[in-house]
């Protein structure tokens, strides 16, 4: 039998048995900031929203280049730490929170639609929200990642209560056509070492200083040789469809 966690059940586990971290890298700095780079073009309203803003990082960089700043949590927890950021925050689900019709130049999710039970309500609000011409950024993991293939049962971002929704490049294009949505673009990208070994059974932290992702980014971001080892690889990854990653771009 499929099980559907409850909205309570949620905020339980997300208050409780799942952590942030508090981790911020130089590397992820300098990827907001070439993401924030392509919205330019975008301000009008200048607000930008973040769904399912963790603890705030991305949108502390997108505050201090003069951006107005809107967030989405479920748990007061976030909310809480994120306001002591001076980031406008609201607590609920998408839809249960009803922003005005075509308040924000640009709406990102990073890591979230995969933790919602329904996307088919989220997105739609999304479209709602954003005005006519605005840019929608989302990012989830790929189910068809060749990491899932590779490790099979052991492959740990399928996960309950977690991860609720699974998305190939196909599946996240149907979701935000079904929108209205036009798809301007959607890739897939990376492939995470730190992924095999936490699948594998290893205790190694996903995201900080000393995990095996973060040290080869160092390692990438120092070697001229390197980034074009990764554009190549990346290349590669996207043309079949494989990358752990989906980062889908989408425009009202």
């Amino acid at each position: 039998m499929k099980r559907i966690p409850t909205r309570e059940d949620l905020i339980s586990f997300y208050e409780s048995d799942y952590t942030r971290t508090n981790y911020f890298s130089s590397v992820t700095v300098a990827r907001y900031n070439e993401l924030l780079d392509s919205f330019e073009k975008f301000r009008k309203t200048n607000k930008i929203l973040d769904v399912g803003a963790g603890n705030g990082f991305f949108l502390e960089i997108a505050k201090a280049r003069g951006w107005e700043v809107h967030g989405t949590e479920l748990t007061k927890k976030a909310i809480d730490f994120c306001r002591t950021k001076d980031i406008n925050m609201e607590q609920g689900c998408l839809d249960e929170i009803k922003y005005e019709a075509e308040t924000f130049d640009v709406i990102t999710s990073f890591e979230v639609i995969e933790h919602i039970n329904n996307p088919k309500t989220i997105v739609p609000e999304m479209h709602r929200i954003l005005r006519k011409g605005g840019k929608c950024y989302v990012t989830t993991p790929n189910f068809n990642s060749l990491l899932r293939y590779r490790l099979k049962a052991k492959y740990d971002v399928i996960a309950y209560p977690n991860h609720l929704c699974y998305f190939t490049k196909k599946t996240l294009r149907k979701v935000f056509s079904e929108a209205k949505f036009s798809v301007e673009q959607i890739k897939t990208t990376g492939i995470s070492l730190t992924r095999i070994r936490t699948s594998k059974g290893s205790n190694q932290e996903y995201v900080s200083a000393t995990s095996d992702d973060e040290m080869l980014r160092h390692r990438i971001e120092k070697s001229k040789a390197l980034r074009f080892s990764k554009r190549f690889v990346n290349w590669w990854l996207n043309l079949f469809s494989v990358g752990d990653s989906l980062k889908g771009t989408f425009v009202k």
